[in-house]
């Protein structure tokens, strides 16, 4: 549990900081919004990404978090700036999923 939220603390800052110095949006608040949403896709990767888990069960508690993500979003912004934070989640949540395929164990925590 500690290294997923060390992955969530470093996804979501190298997010904000990518963010606010290459893209510099006029919303702080978004910004942060959509840091948070990739840094919560690193880790609830790295969290599920173990045996214990079965493939419905890490899909569902996936889209679970996606959900969350936009009724967050929702309420704070609005449904349309809070879609790109699925985008972002999934988007990430593939590829940590993909890189790990590559792996003769597909786990990346060892």
């Amino acid at each position: 549990m500690k290294k997923a939220l060390l992955y969530f603390a470093l996804g979501a800052i190298l997010s904000f900081l990518i963010n606010y110095f290459f893209y510099s949006s006029e919303n702080i608040g978004l910004d942060i919004y959509y840091a948070i949403a990739f840094g919560f896709a690193w880790g609830i990767a790295y969290y599920l990404d173990t045996p214990n888990f079965t493939l419905p069960q890490k899909l569902g508690l996936s889209f679970v978090a996606m959900a969350i993500l936009v009724l967050i979003g929702t309420l704070i912004f609005n449904i349309q700036l809070a879609i790109p934070s699925i985008l972002k989640f999934s988007t990430v949540f593939v590829a940590y999923y993909l890189i790990a395929s590559f792996r003769a164990n597909k786990t990346l925590r060892d």
